[in-house]
C-alpha cells in the first residue's frame, strides 16, 4: 500500500512516518507550506521577521533530514491560498463578528484532510497518514473516529470536521502510543533533528505570534471602554474588543480598580468590552447551547445514546450532555452548568472512545435565556439611569 505522510518538521509526524516504513507500507512524505509572511502582511506580532531561516523553512529542513535518516523520499507541496481562502479568511471574518473560532479545526477540515488528501489521491496513494493521536475503525461499512489511548494527547477534538472519506483512508500510527513513547522512539532512532523539539504551539502553521498585534495586520485597532457589569463603572480601556476572549483574564490592563476581574462579554457594534470580578463568576456559566453546522462522523440511522459527552474545549474534561438532535444542529443540555463556552469555537461529542462529531457554538442559554443577550441588556441599562 502507498502512503503519503504530512511530514511537519515534528517529532509525531517523524515516527508515524518510521512506524509504517517499518510495518511494511511504501512511505513518501510530504512537508505542506501553508503560509508566506511577507504575502500574507504577516508584519506586526510577528517575532521571526527578521530571522535569516523562518521558522517554516526549518521545519522544512528538519522533516528533510528526517526524511533522509529513514531513507524516505520528501515531496514539498503549497497550499498558501487554499489556506488564506479557506482557513484564515474564515478565521478573520468570525473574529470580526466578535466570536473566537478555532484555526487547528479548519486547517484539518480544510488543508490537511481535503486539499492534502486529495493530492494524495491524485498522486497515486492509497492512504494518507498524519502524527495525530486519534484513531479510526469500521462498524458496519462506516469508519469511525476514535479517541487516542495516550487521553492526555487525544487530538479527536481538533479532528471533528473532517469528512467520513478521507477518514477511511487515513491512518494514524501514533492511536495507541503515548508522547513519552514517542520521543524514545526518536531518541533510539537519532533523529535528531526533532527527537527534543518542543511541540508546535500557537496558530496552526503560522506559528508562534503576539497575538494582539498579529490580529492588528488584518483587524485594526479601535479602543474602547471597559465595563464593570456588577456596577456600570467604566473600568479601563480596551485596544479593541476582538482582540478579547471569553473568561480572559490576563492583559486586561485594569489598574485603578480591584480585581482580579474577567472578561464576561463584548458587543462589536458598541465596541464595549464587559468584565466582572472573579467572585461574579455567574456571568460564565450556561447550561444549554445551540450548536450548528455539524459535521456528524456517524452512519445513516445512527441512534444517539441518552448519555454522551460534549468538549466546549479542546483542554476540557468532558460534559455529560442531552442531545436534541434536529439534523446538522442540536441543542445540548447540561444542567450542571460549564463556564466560559464561546460562540464560535467548536463543540464535539463523544460516545466512550468514539468521537460522534463537532459544530460550531452559535448560542449560550442560561435558564432559557441567551447568555450573552441578558449581558449587553444589562448593560445597556446602566445608560438608561
Amino acid at each position: 500500500m502507498k502512503v503519503l505522510v504530512g511530514l511537519s518538521g515534528g517529532v509525531d509526524s517523524a515516527i508515524a512516518a518510521f512506524l509504517l516504513s517499518r510495518q511494511g507500507f511504501d512511505v513518501t512524505c510530504c512537508f505542506m507550506r501553508n503560509w508566506d509572511s511577507f504575502a500574507n502582511n504577516d508584519v506586526a506580532g510577528n517575532p521571526d521577521l527578521l530571522n535569516p531561516v523562518c521558522p517554516q523553512e526549518q521545519d522544512y529542513q528538519d522533516a528533510k533530514a528526517v526524511a533522509d535518516k529513514l531513507g524516505l523520499e520528501l515531496l514539498r507541496v503549497d497550499f498558501v491560498r487554499e489556506y488564506w481562502d479557506d482557513v484564515f479568511s474564515v478565521f478573520l471574518k468570525e473574529y470580526a463578528r466578535g466570536r473566537t473560532p478555532n484555526p487547528d479545526i479548519l486547517c484539518n477540515q480544510f488543508i490537511k484532510f481535503d486539499a492534502f488528501y486529495h493530492y494524495a489521491m491524485a498522486h497515486g496513494f492509497d492512504a494518507l497518514a498524519t502524527g495525530h493521536y486519534a484513531s479510526n475503525f469500521v462498524e458496519g461499512n462506516f469508519t469511525c473516529l476514535g479517541r487516542a489511548e495516550d487521553l492526555n494527547k487525544d487530538q479527536t477534538y481538533f479532528l471533528a470536521q473532517i469528512a467520513e472519506e478521507p477518514l477511511s483512508r487515513t491512518i494514524f500510527p501514533l492511536g495507541t502510543l503515548t508522547k513519552p513513547q514517542v520521543r524514545e522512539i526518536s531518541r533510539e532512532l537519532e533523529l535528531d533533528s526533532v527527537s527534543s523539539k518542543k511541540d508546535s504551539t500557537g496558530i496552526c502553521f503560522i506559528g508562534e505570534r503576539n497575538f494582539r498585534q498579529f490580529l492588528s495586520n488584518y483587524l485594526p485597532a479601535r479602543p474602547g471602554k471597559i465595563i464593570d457589569l456588577d456596577s456600570g463603572t467604566v473600568v479601563g480601556e480596551h485596544q479593541g474588543v476582538l482582540y478579547y476572549t471569553i473568561g480572559q483574564r490576563k492583559g486586561l490592563h485594569i489598574d485603578r480598580f480591584k480585581g482580579p476581574w474577567f472578561v464576561a462579554g463584548k458587543n462589536v457594534e458598541t465596541n464595549e468590552l464587559y468584565v466582572a470580578r472573579t467572585d461574579q463568576r455567574h456571568w460564565l456559566d450556561s447550561d444549554s447551547a445551540r450548536i450548528e453546522k455539524i459535521n456528524w462522523l456517524v452512519e445513516d440511522g445512527y441512534s444517539f445514546p441518552e448519555n454522551c459527552t460534549v468538549k466546549f474545549r479542546y483542554r476540557q474534561a468532558d460534559i455529560p450532555v442531552r442531545l436534541e438532535v434536529d439534523g446538522n444542529c442540536a441543542t445540548v443540555y447540561y444542567p450542571q452548568k460549564s463556564a466560559a463556552v464561546t460562540p464560535g469555537q467548536e463543540a464535539v461529542f463523544y460516545d466512550g472512545k468514539r468521537c460522534l462529531g463537532g459544530g460550531v457554538i452559535e448560542q449560550v442559554f442560561d435558564q432559557g435565556q441567551d447568555l450573552f443577550e441578558t449581558i449587553r441588556k444589562r448593560a445597556e441599562s446602566f445608560g438608561k439611569h
